[in-house]
């Protein structure tokens, strides 16, 4: 991750330079073509790097992103996931230590019996870490 995070400041200094280039060119003098090129850059911008497009804000991660960053983090004991069960028509709680895995549409929880729980990702609410909101649908 860290060469993507050197090649996205490369990017964006070389874009900087290439726009300082192209800015004394006759027809971007204009103040509305102008705006209207930058802004047209922007937008395509959002297919190069995902979620760093200031139009839209920061875009949110979903649910099974989120799950499958708790699942290989080493700290996963420090997470919760709120779900909703539709039997007992409640919220509960689990910790994320006894995820075991993430099958297509499931989270395969461990019970205390050894027997493996199904919870559709559908109905996860909420990702605690250490008692605080990390992530909510």
């Amino acid at each position: 991750m860290e060469l993507f995070d050197k090649l996205k400041k490369y990017f964006w200094l070389f874009w900087a330079g290439v726009w300082e280039g192209i800015g004394g060119l006759p027809y971007l003098e204009n103040p509305f073509i102008s705006l209207a090129v930058g802004m047209a850059l922007l937008l395509i911008s959002e297919f190069f790097f995902k979620g760093n497009n200031p139009l839209w804000g920061e875009r949110r991660d979903s649910a099974p992103s989120v799950l499958q960053t708790i699942h290989k983090n080493p700290r996963k004991h420090e997470f919760h996931i709120k779900y909703m069960d539709k039997l007992r028509n409640k919220e509960l709680l689990i910790g994320a230590g006894k995820l075991k895995a993430i099958e297509k549409e499931f989270l395969v929880i461990l019970d205390h019996g050894g027997k493996e729980l199904f919870i559709p990702i559908h109905r996860v609410t909420e990702v605690l870490h250490k008692g605080k909101t990390h992530w909510k649908a």
